[in-house]
């Protein structure tokens, strides 16, 4: 087998977040026919157990300690210059020195990049093909968060989005192929880097059919008889807050006036105070890192992705419906994904849209709601199957750039 470098912001298991989700599987395909050496940032003390693990696909790792503290002040010089913030946020010496040392050690001439911030350490003349998955346009991402935020968060922010860009073109004009997480993603970016469209494609998330099934037998988390909305996902990252702020201050209370045995569930590791406040609001239950999300997912009535910030494919939206339950989606939450609203899922706009969405989900009998559901769940196993969406990757870190991205968008 051929070497292969792997570089990642963040090390790639637990499969238990929307990057994580994607870097594993990514790992994983191509561990079976790569010689790996992976480098990665351990920003969390908790990960540093599933080391082992991770090493068990790799011919070599390199974990760095990532200290957000640290991070934050190694990033401050950047303000004085038009560099990214996330770029010295990730600058390591450490992770540099590896990287050359491996390159001098194996015949390593392909790099599989995930995330643009790490491409600073892919730059070595030796590695001739470079495909990075920027999964999102995080430039976006940025300029969407100062919307919601006041002066100077505000400034910080648009500042960031727009230094970032700058950067994300420098990448992918330098590299042979730059992935994105939907068609929907990689069309943006094509219009903000015009230079590089012929190698801008996407590579979709899917799911894994046999964990994330309705075949499964789960004893019900929830006290009956309520009728639950369940909201799963990291509860630290600010969309997600916002998102169930929105959900529990702004929508839900219109549908426990109407429905008192109604419940909103946010489940979902290191929920921010912000989160944990909501819990005092009636009819909220903040559950918090489970070891498991599909017993919760399995006995609700409806899985709701209420996002007002996002960006690519949500894995919360496409767990649920592998689940075979209903899916209530914002607009934002459901860009990306190749489904027929109303058929597939339920979209809908505004609070009063969606707790009018929301109510007939939870009535009785059932039949309508679970045949949205079984929907769901076949769309899932027609389009979102994992080995499905990474058998274009064998062709894209071994082809011309420009037939493989043809073929695969």
């Amino acid at each position: 087998m051929q070497h292969l470098l792997f570089l990642a912001h963040r090390i790639p298991y637990p499969p238990n977040k929307g990057d994580k989700i994607r870097s594993f599987h990514l790992l994983r395909h191509l561990a079976a026919r790569y010689h790996l050496h992976l480098g990665a940032f351990i920003d969390d003390a908790t990960d540093w157990q599933y080391v082992e693990t991770v090493q068990a696909y790799c011919a070599s790792t390199h974990f760095v300690r990532l200290d957000s503290l640290r991070a934050r002040l190694r990033s401050l010089p950047a303000l004085a210059t038009t560099r990214a913030l996330s770029l010295d946020y990730y600058r390591h010496a450490d992770m540099q020195r590896w990287v050359a040392q491996t390159l001098a050690a194996a015949p390593i001439s392909r790099a599989l990049v995930f995330s643009s911030v790490m491409a600073q350490y892919a730059q070595d003349p030796r590695l001739t093909r470079r495909v990075i998955d920027f999964v999102d346009v995080d430039s976006d991402k940025w300029l969407q968060y100062a919307q919601k935020k006041r002066w100077p968060m505000r400034w910080l922010y648009r500042r960031e989005g727009r230094c970032l860009l700058d950067y994300e073109r420098q990448v992918a004009a330098s590299s042979e192929v730059s992935l994105f997480v939907s068609e929907a993603e990689a069309a943006l970016f094509r219009r903000l880097a015009p230079e590089s469209t012929g190698r801008i494609g996407h590579l979709n998330n899917g799911v894994d059919l046999d964990y994330f099934s309705p075949a499964h037998a789960f004893e019900n988390p929830y006290r009956a008889p309520a009728q639950v909305l369940v909201f799963t996902g990291a509860m630290d990252y600010w969309p997600n807050i916002d998102a169930v702020q929105w959900f529990a201050q702004a929508i839900f209370p219109q549908i426990l006036a109407r429905n008192p045995q109604a419940r909103f569930v946010i489940v979902g590791a290191r929920p921010a105070a912000q989160v944990q406040a909501l819990a005092q609001l009636p009819g909220v239950t903040v559950i918090g890192a489970v070891p498991d999300i599909r017993p919760y997912l399995a006995h609700a009535r409806c899985a709701v992705a209420p996002l007002r910030i996002a960006r690519g494919i949500q894995n919360k939206v496409l767990e649920a419906m592998s689940m075979g339950i209903p899916v209530l989606a914002t607009p934002q939450a459901f860009e990306g994904i190749s489904a027929t609203p109303g058929r597939d899922l339920l979209v809908a706009d505004g609070a009063s849209a969606l707790a009018e969405a929301a109510l007939p989900l939870l009535q009785e009998p059932r039949d309508p709601a679970l045949a949205l559901g079984a929907e769901g769940r076949r769309l899932i196993e027609r389009q979102y199957a994992w080995r499905q969406q990474l058998a274009v990757l064998d062709t894209l870190m071994e082809a011309d750039a420009a037939s493989s991205l043809t073929t695969e968008s």
